[in-house]
C-alpha cells in the first residue's frame, strides 16, 4: 500500500514563484526524489507518493512550509491504496491509491486537506479530525508555520533547542507552538498511524 498526496498551492498567482516553489520543493524533497516519487505540474499542482505512516506528517509538513509565506496555503488529499503500475515518473504510475487521491481532490470544496480509502468508516473519522484541526492550521501565520516546520524536522529537539536553532527566545517558541496547537496535531498524526491497520 502507498500513499498518494495530491495537491496545489492556493493564491499562488498571487506571488512570486521564486519565492514558494523552493520552500515547495524542499517540503517535497523530504519525503522522496523527484521524479519517482514526486513531481511538480500545471505550474502550481504536485504529486507526492509516500508511505501511509507517513502521508498526514507530510501533509501538515508541506502546509507549514508555505504557510512562512502570508496569504499562501495549500490544499492537498491524500489517497491510500494500491499501485498498480510503477513508472518512471510518478505521474505515470497508477492504481487505487492515485484514483483515490484524485477523487479525493476533486471533492476538496472549503476544506483544504481530505482523505479518502476503500474504508469509508476509516475515511469519516479522520476527516473529522482534520475538519477540527483545520480550524487551527489555516490560520497558521509565516512566524507559527516556521516553528511548526522546524519542530516536525527535528522530532527529538526540546523547545530550549528549537529556540538555539531558529533565534527565538524559548517563551516564544513555546507560544507558537501553544496557538499552533502542535501536542494536538502531534496527537492526530499518532491516532491516524494505529488507526491504519484498519485498512
Amino acid at each position: 500500500m502507498v500513499a498518494i498526496l495530491t495537491g496545489d498551492i492556493k493564491n499562488s498567482s498571487a506571488h512570486k514563484t521564486t519565492k514558494w516553489l523552493p520552500l515547495l520543493k524542499e517540503a517535497l524533497g523530504k519525503y522522496g526524489k523527484e521524479p519517482k516519487s514526486w513531481e511538480i505540474y500545471r505550474g502550481d499542482s504536485f504529486q507526492l507518493e509516500t508511505h501511509p505512516e507517513d502521508a498526514l506528517e507530510a501533509a501538515v509538513y508541506i502546509k507549514a512550509a508555505l504557510k512562512q509565506i502570508r496569504n499562501l496555503d495549500v490544499r492537498i488529499a491524500i489517497g491510500i491504496g494500491e499501485k498498480t503500475y510503477d513508472g518512471e515518473k510518478i505521474t505515470e504510475s497508477n492504481g487505487p491509491a492515485f484514483v483515490y487521491s484524485g477523487e479525493c481532490f476533486e471533492n476538496l470544496k472549503k476544506q483544504h486537506l481530505g482523505l479518502k480509502t476503500a474504508n469509508s468508516d476509516f475515511d469519516t473519522n479522520i476527516t473529522l479530525m482534520l475538519e477540527l484541526a483545520l480550524l487551527t492550521m489555516d490560520d497558521w501565520t509565516p512566524a507559527i508555520s516556521k516553528t511548526v516546520k522546524s519542530a516536525i524536522e527535528h522530532p527529538k529537539m526540546n523547545q530550549k533547542q528549537l529556540a538555539a536553532e531558529l533565534h527565538k527566545s524559548q517563551g516564544n517558541i513555546s507560544e507558537e507552538l501553544n496557538k499552533a496547537g502542535f501536542d494536538e496535531v502531534q496527537k492526530m498524526i499518532q491516532f491516524y498511524k494505529s488507526q491504519l491497520t484498519q485498512l
